[in-house]
């Protein structure tokens, strides 16, 4: 196996997901510091926009849009510079507790997963579903009876997604039909003792996972094997290839649990590994 050290470039942040490689920067959620901010290499961050009801998944449309999930009241927005939001689709139709990470194919849809229920209060025992906003801003169920539809990757056919199921503790894979739906349900990878989070993919078709239960990111095979290994500063959220060549793994990693992040105790970072194998699909 393939072992990396990575190191700590941004720190002083509350909680950061949804890590985006574009324009030469990466585009992350500080989703308990209530904005979304870039990060360049060198570790110069700004804030692009305030989100209220805290930000989670990032993506953009093919006219340069971006979208940002809006989690507490469950819906997808767009910035409109310099610094406001403006709703493209309310979601909870859907989702049955607060949105998080999402995907935006090269058609411009959307798809956002939700946590099915208030962790905090009945361990998110809940199944969910997998809302699709399509490129008219129409809201329809894209997949249901997920546990816990997180971290989402499309493949760079946009034939196949791939979705990490928190709670189911694996990674499920379907097929994109042309309206946008997904078929074709199966297990991309059973995942044992690590709680798969963030995901992104590379151009062999590994797809690394961030582990909320340790300090780690590891990357996963179809079927299951496990084949690199990035060990942290601090448990890991989420994860994405990026840099000028595509191989470096930009992690987005935390200390403390949610309750400390909601008591505002929380302390969050972006660390970097560098990789082998160049990002590959989408985001």
């Amino acid at each position: 196996m393939a072992e990396y050290q990575s190191t700590v470039i941004l720190g002083d942040l509350r909680f950061s997901e949804g890590p985006r490689w574009r324009d030469g920067k990466l585009w992350f959620s500080d989703m308990w510091g209530y904005q979304v901010m870039t990060v360049d290499p060198d570790g110069n961050a700004e804030v692009v926009v305030q989100v209220p009801e805290r930000p989670s998944g990032l993506g953009w449309r093919p006219d340069g849009t971006l979208l940002v999930v809006s989690m507490v009241d469950r819906k997808l927005m767009r910035h409109v510079p310099p610094d406001g939001l403006e709703e493209v689709a309310d979601l909870s139709s859907v989702a049955t507790w607060h949105c998080n990470d999402m995907v935006v194919d090269a058609r411009g849809r959307a798809y956002v997963g939700n946590f099915g229920s208030d962790i905090l209060a009945d361990g998110g025992v809940s199944s969910a579903a997998i809302a699709l906003v399509t490129e008219d801003n129409e809201v329809r169920m894209a997949a249901d009876g997920l546990e816990f539809p997180n971290g989402t990757v499309i493949t760079p056919d946009g034939r196949t997604l791939i979705v990490a199921e928190s709670r189911g503790r694996r990674l499920t894979a379907f097929d994109v039909d042309d309206d946008g739906g997904l078929s074709g349900r199966r297990v991309f990878a059973d995942l044992g003792e690590v709680v798969p989070d963030g995901i992104c993919l590379d151009a062999e078709g590994g797809v690394w996972v961030s582990n909320p239960l340790a300090p780690e990111c590891v990357r996963v095979l179809d079927g299951g094997e496990v084949t690199d290994r990035v060990t942290t500063q601090h448990n890991t959220y989420a994860c994405m290839l990026g840099g000028d060549g595509g191989t470096t793994l930009y992690i987005c990693s935390a200390d403390g649990t949610e309750e400390d992040r909601v008591a505002g105790r929380s302390s969050a970072f972006i660390e970097v590994a560098e990789v082998e194998i160049p990002h590959a699909g989408l985001p």
